[in-house]
């Protein structure tokens, strides 16, 4: 999906939630909950389209409506002490597009 069918989607109303994917060496990866499953967002070559900061998107964003959004960040300390018992889920905190704060 790219930046136009995200915001034509988001318009519509079948964004559920946006996801900011955080990834090593800083970078980070947007993903639409869909009805039908996830979407990543993609530039205008098709190539998964990767964003600098929090900021970048917030910029990126600014004229799609108000959808719920979280970063999403793997817990490697916890991967690799092997602290936890079960399945090591990924961090999920609340991650405001209006406030950069």
């Amino acid at each position: 999906m790219n930046l136009q069918e995200l915001n034509a989607m988001a318009a519509s109303g079948a964004v559920r939630e946006l996801e900011l994917l955080s990834l090593e060496g800083g970078l980070y990866v947007l993903r639409a909950r869909l009805e039908q499953g996830m979407q990543t967002l993609r530039d205008e070559q098709g190539e998964t389209l990767r964003l600098r900061s929090t900021t970048h998107l917030r910029e990126l964003l600014r004229e799609l409506p108000s959808l719920p959004c979280v970063l999403v960040q793997q817990v490697v300390h916890d991967e690799m002490c092997g602290v936890r018992e079960g399945p090591v889920e990924a961090l999920r905190l609340p991650l405001s597009l209006a406030e950069p704060w």
